[in-house]
């Protein structure tokens, strides 16, 4: 192994390229799917089985890829002073800020005049790694702290009456309950809010402050049983305070007049903003799933171990590749250009009444995923080769 590069797990690259891929359905369902502009996936009044199934899954996506970015974090800060590690991180933090606004933007919404700018993942991973090369200055044990606190209280603001205009409404918005919100800019320009900062914060410290699990150091054999405990605490804390209905989620669930429609209920957690509830439901499944990814020797675990060692380039690819798409779909079902833009929609070439049933949004998406396994092999061979500086920020 290179000494210059840090001490790499392989089932963290697995789960992370799972997720990744998982991911994938999730905007493909967005952008192809009949009714992912007028319905709500998720209501347990409307919502059907399969499309409880397609959409909760993906609930899983958001919170591992931020866990693992504060682990990676961890282990790639292990060949400098904190300093150097603390400036590294506030770097690529902005970058990612940036890149949210320039890059993921004009992908999602094919929008060239930038009149509604999306912030999600990527936006609260790089105001999160800002905020960790910070308080990583100060110690490991810092961190810890603060993401616990984050993680385990925030839910606390369901219970606190909050500014309800002004510029402290903005910002609690923007640093704790966003979940679709407008804020406009200009009468040209309105972001639209989908990730709080903060509570993806603690999830990120905590990815972080796990790490020392990750090190060359640390026995495998204990590893995985620390995250196996781990993940199952967090299961069990999700049903505890699920069935007690009063913490860590702003919608409690209700009876409904079906079990099915009651079971939807109960496991609808919010992730606009991130839950307490939804965190431990999703993140408690995928450190078991990580504590037996490591015994794991298989060709499927190789392939999503490719998607995963090169997770921004594929998050980028996908969106464009989707689109392009979308594009092409459109006006070969007979759309012109006066449909492009649709006031009821966020997309370019994508009006509110289109798109096709969940058999062809799954065709596509197994599309999507074996087109960019090419590209994701190339990327990933080529950072093993090379070392040049921007190699850190892709």
């Amino acid at each position: 192994m290179n000494s210059s590069m840090p001490y790499r797990v392989k089932s963290v690259d697995i789960l992370r390229g799972l997720v990744m891929i998982i991911m994938a359905l999730d905007h493909t369902r967005d952008f192809f799917h009949e009714t992912a502009m007028t319905a709500d996936p998720l209501n347990p009044y409307t919502t059907t089985v399969a499309l409880t199934l397609t959409r909760w899954i993906t609930h899983f996506c958001a919170p591992v890829f931020v866990l693992l970015s504060g682990l990676s974090a961890y282990l790639a800060s292990q060949k400098r002073t904190p300093s150097e590690a603390g400036n590294l991180l506030v770097k690529r933090g902005i970058w990612l800020v940036i890149v949210e606004v320039v890059i993921i933007t004009l992908g999602i919404t094919f929008n060239p005049f930038y009149s509604v700018i999306i912030l999600q993942v990527i936006w609260v991973i790089g105001w999160s790694m800002v905020l960790l090369g910070i308080v990583s200055r100060w110690s490991h044990k810092a961190v810890l702290i603060v993401g616990v606190v984050l993680f385990f209280g925030h839910n606390i603001l369901d219970h606190i009456a909050l500014p309800e205009s002004g510029v402290a409404n903005v910002a609690w918005k923007m640093l704790f309950t966003a979940m679709a919100t407008v804020i406009p800019v200009t009468p040209r320009l309105m972001l639209l809010d989908l990730y709080a900062i903060l509570p993806w914060t603690g999830v990120m410290f905590m990815g972080y402050s796990m790490g020392k699990l990750f090190t060359a150091a640390y026995p495998p054999e204990k590893r995985r049983k620390v995250l196996l405990y781990a993940g199952l605490s967090l299961i069990v804390l999700f049903f505890v305070l699920r069935f007690i209905n009063i913490y860590g989620d702003p919608s409690p669930w209700q009876h409904l007049y079906t079990p099915i429609r009651t079971a939807f209920s109960f496991f609808n957690v919010s992730k606009y903003p991130p839950s307490l509830q939804y965190c431990c439901i999703t993140l408690g499944p995928s450190l078991v799933l990580l504590s037996w990814l490591e015994r794991v020797k298989s060709r499927w675990a190789d392939v999503a171990s490719v998607y995963g060692s090169v997770p921004f380039f594929y998050y980028v690819l996908h969106f464009y590749l989707l689109h392009i798409l979308l594009v092409m779909v459109f006006y070969a079902t007979g759309h012109h250009n006066n449909q492009i833009i649709d006031a009821n929609s966020l997309f370019f070439f994508r009006p509110a009444v289109f798109g096709y049933g969940l058999p062809v949004v799954y065709a596509i998406w197994l599309g999507v995923v074996f087109v960019l396994y090419f590209p994701c092999r190339w990327f990933s061979n080529y950072k093993k080769l090379h070392h040049q500086w921007w190699l850190r920020y892709v």
